[in-house]
C-alpha cells in the first residue's frame, strides 16, 4: 500500500483537477458516493484529474483525511459501476488507476481520471448522454448544456467537421471573384496540374469545395467550399454565429484602443480565402525582423513571417465554425495572438509536441496546402516554436478555455527569453541567490516576473532540460522562498512572492480584451455597426458585450461589492446562498451578466446557466429588455416582493 503523509495531503487543494470526498456511508464505514460518476464524468471530459475518497475538505479548504473502514467494498463497488453501462457509458480506468493509500494510518483511495480521447466523449452518467454529461469548472462539476454534449457527438463521430453536403446552397452562393484569385494561385504554384484545365464546377469538386452525398442522393456545395469560397450572407445562413475579427493594438495596455480592424461587416466577401490574404498582410506590415541572405540573394520572408502565416492558416482549419465565439486575431507591438472558436481535438502538449495531426476541418486544410499554405501531420506548431526560438524570443503559448464558450488561444510573445531590465529587477531582489540559480531556475523567475505565473508545462515548453529537473528546479526555487505556489496537481502555479495573480486570470484574458467571450449571434451583429476594416485611426474603445448597461457607477459598486463579499471570498457556497446574494444585489436595480459574475467571483456561464435561468424562469427576475431576450445589453431586476422570500418558499 503506497503512502502518504498528512502534511503532504494539507498542501492538496480542491480545484478544476482534484475532487475529495468524504465517502463515510451511512455507517461510516465506507461507502461509494453517488456523485463520484458525475466527478468521473466532469474530468474525463475536460482535461482529467483525481478523486480522493475517504477525505473531508474542512471550510477552510484544507484537506484531512478521515479514512475508510472497508476500503475494497469500495473499490469493488467503483469497478461494478464503471463496468455497467446503465450507470456510465465508458470505463477509461486501469487497474493502477485506484490505489489505496495509507495517511499516516488511515486508508483513503487515490482514483485518477484521463482525459477522454475524442473518440470517447462524451462520457456520461445514466442512459442519456444529453442529460448525464459534465464538465468541471474550478471545484464544481456542472451538466453540460445540449448544445455542448451535441458537438461533443459530432466531434466524436465525423473526423472532420467541413465535409458536409449543404442542401439547398449551390454555387451562386460562392464569389466568384475570390475563386478566380485561388485558381490563379493554384495555376502559378502547380502550371502543369490537369486539375487547370477543369471547368469551375468541376475544379471546385476536385479540391473539396463541392461534392455528393451518395446515401440522401444529393449533390452540392461541402461546408469548407462555402466557408472558403462563399459570399457573406449564404456563409452566415449556415453559420449563424460566424465571424472573423482582426484588430491591432495600439500598445500593449489593456485598455487599447485599436488602430485597424477588419472584421466581415459586409465591405469585402468574408470568406476564409479572402480573410486569409487580406490578414497575412496586415500581419506582416510593419515587422520588425531583419532580411535574411541566401547566398547573394535577399530573402524578404524570414521564418517568422512563415510562423505567422502557419499560426493563420492553423486558426483557421481548426476553428469550430458551429461555436459561439468569433475568430480573432490580434497584432501588438509586443505579441501576436490567434483565438478559434472550438477546443483541443487533443491535449494541449500533444499539439505543441507536434508530430499528430487531428485537423476539425481537413477540407479546408487540403484547400490551403493546395497553394502553399499550411503545413500537415501536426508539424506546423513546431515549426512556429523553432522560428521564434531564432529570434531568442519567449515560447508560444496555447491555453485551452470551455468556459464560458470553447476557444483555444495561441500566443506569440516577442519578447526576450531573459529580458535585460527583468533580469536586473530579480538581481536587484534576491542579490546572490538569483546569480546561483541554475539556468532552468533563472528562466522560471523569470517567466513569473513577466507573464505573472509559470506553470510545470509553461517552464518545459521553454526549456530542454528533463521534465524531472524542472520539477526539482520549481521546487528548489518554492523551498528558498524565490517562488510560491498555488493550486494542485496539473493545476499548480508558480508565483513570485507576495504577487500572486488574480484567481481569474488567464496567461491572456486580463492582457488581451477581445480575447474574452463574444459570441452570440446578437452581439456579433452589433459589432457590425462599428467602424469599417480600413479605417486606420482612433476608434472607441472594445467594451464587453453589455458593459455600457451596467450600473456600477463608483458609489453603487461599492454597495453592491459589500452585499457580495463573503460569497466571493468563498469558492463553495450552497445554491440558495448564491442565489439570495444575486437577488439581493439585483434589488431596485438591472445589473448584467458580467457584473453579477464579477460582484460574486463566480464564472459568467455558471451564474448564467445555474442561476439566472431558473430565477427568471420562475418569475423571481424580470429582463430589462423582455421582447429581446438575447439583446447583448441584457440585465436582471429582482421582482418586487419577490425576493428571498420567494427562493425560500421555493426550496
Amino acid at each position: 500500500m503506497t503512502s502518504m503523509t498528512t502534511a503532504d495531503l494539507e498542501q492538496l487543494v480542491e480545484g478544476s483537477d482534484l475532487e475529495a470526498k468524504l465517502a463515510a456511508g451511512r455507517d461510516g464505514r465506507g461507502e461509494l458516493p453517488s456523485s463520484f460518476f458525475e466527478t468521473y464524468s466532469a474530468f474525463a471530459n475536460t482535461d482529467g484529474g483525481i478523486v480522493i475518497l475517504g477525505v473531508e475538505e474542512l471550510p477552510d479548504g484544507k484537506l484531512v483525511a478521515r479514512g475508510l473502514t472497508d476500503p475494497a467494498k469500495v473499490v469493488r463497488a467503483l469497478w461494478d459501476g464503471l463496468n455497467n453501462t446503465q450507470r456510465v457509458n465508458a470505463n477509461l480506468l486501469r487497474e493502477q488507476d485506484v490505489e489505496t493509500l495509507d495517511v499516516e494510518g488511515k486508508a483513503v483511495i487515490r482514483v485518477t481520471v484521463p482525459r477522454a480521447t475524442r473518440r470517447q466523449r462524451p462520457v456520461y452518467v445514466g442512459p442519456n448522454p444529453l442529460t448525464g454529461s459534465f464538465r468541471r469548472n474550478n471545484e464544481g462539476d456542472y451538466r453540460c448544456p445540449e448544445e455542448v454534449v451535441r458537438r461533443m457527438i459530432a466531434e466524436q463521430v465525423e473526423d472532420t467537421r467541413d465535409a458536409h453536403v449543404l442542401r439547398g446552397f449551390g454555387v451562386g452562393d460562392l464569389d466568384t471573384t475570390t475563386i478566380a484569385k485561388y485558381r490563379q494561385r493554384y495555376q502559378t504554384r502547380s502550371p502543369d496540374h490537369p486539375w487547370n484545365s477543369l471547368d469551375e464546377k468541376e475544379f471546385l469538386r476536385s479540391i473539396g469545395a463541392f461534392g455528393s452525398d451518395r446515401e440522401a442522393g444529393i449533390e452540392g456545395l461541402t461546408s469548407a467550399g462555402l466557408l472558403m469560397f462563399g459570399k457573406l450572407v449564404p456563409i452566415k445562413d449556415a453559420f449563424p454565429n460566424y465571424m472573423l475579427d482582426f484588430q491591432e493594438r495600439a500598445d500593449a495596455r489593456p485598455d487599447s484602443r485599436w488602430v485597424d480592424r477588419l472584421t466581415t461587416d459586409g465591405t469585402w466577401s468574408g470568406n476564409l480565402f479572402d480573410f486569409y490574404a487580406l490578414a497575412i498582410q496586415r500581419l506582416f506590415r510593419d515587422l520588425r525582423v531583419p532580411f535574411q541572405l541566401r547566398g547573394d540573394t535577399r530573402i524578404d520572408e524570414t521564418p517568422v513571417h512563415e510562423a505567422l502565416r502557419e499560426a493563420l492558416v492553423n486558426t483557421l482549419i481548426h476553428a469550430d465554425y458551429t461555436g459561439r465565439v468569433s475568430v480573432l486575431v490580434v497584432k501588438r507591438s509586443d505579441l501576436f495572438a490567434f483565438r478559434n472558436p472550438g477546443a483541443m481535438r487533443m491535449p494541449v502538449e500533444t499539439a505543441l509536441r507536434g508530430g499528430v495531426s487531428d485537423c476539425r476541418n481537413r477540407r479546408l486544410q487540403d484547400m490551403f496546402r493546395y497553394v502553399g499554405l499550411g503545413e500537415q501531420a501536426g508539424s506546423g506548431i513546431p515549426k512556429i516554436q523553432s522560428a521564434w526560438r531564432t529570434q531568442h524570443w519567449r515560447s508560444p503559448e496555447m491555453v485551452e478555455n470551455v468556459e464560458p464558450y470553447e476557444q483555444t488561444i495561441f500566443t506569440l510573445r516577442m519578447a526576450s527569453l531573459l529580458p535585460a531590465e527583468v533580469v536586473q529587477a530579480l538581481e536587484q531582489r534576491f542579490g546572490a541567490a538569483f546569480d546561483q540559480a541554475s539556468e532552468v531556475q533563472k528562466l522560471a523567475l523569470v517567466a513569473a516576473a513577466v507573464e505573472r505565473s509559470v506553470t510545470h508545462a509553461r517552464l518545459r515548453s521553454m526549456t530542454d532540460a528533463h521534465p524531472r529537473d524542472v520539477t526539482v528546479a520549481l521546487s528548489s526555487l518554492v523551498q528558498r522562498g524565490m517562488l510560491e505556489s498555488g493550486g494542485a496537481h496539473k493545476r499548480t502555479f508558480y508565483f513570485l512572492p507576495g504577487e500572486r495573480p488574480a484567481a481569474e486570470a488567464t496567461p491572456v484574458s486580463f492582457e488581451l480584451p477581445g480575447l474574452e467571450r463574444r459570441a452570440s449571434r446578437s452581439e456579433a451583429s452589433s459589432e457590425h455597426k462599428e467602424p469599417s476594416s480600413e479605417h486606420n485611426g482612433p476608434s472607441s474603445e472594445h467594451k464587453e458585450p453589455g458593459s455600457e448597461h451596467s450600473g456600477l457607477g463608483p458609489p453603487l459598486s461599492s454597495e453592491l461589492e459589500a452585499i457580495a463579499a463573503d460569497l466571493r471570498s468563498r469558492k463553495r457556497a450552497k445554491p440558495a446562498e448564491v442565489e439570495r446574494v444575486l437577488l439581493a444585489l439585483c434589488t431596485d436595480r438591472f445589473l448584467t451578466l458580467p457584473d453579477l459574475a464579477r460582484l460574486t467571483g463566480r464564472t459568467y456561464d455558471t451564474i448564467r446557466v445555474h442561476y439566472i435561468a431558473r430565477l427568471v424562469e420562475s418569475g423571481v427576475l424580470e429582463l430589462q429588455y423582455p421582447d429581446q431576450p438575447t439583446h447583448p445589453g441584457q440585465a436582471y431586476r429582482t421582482v418586487a416582493g419577490r425576493g428571498v422570500m420567494a427562493v425560500e418558499h421555493r426550496r
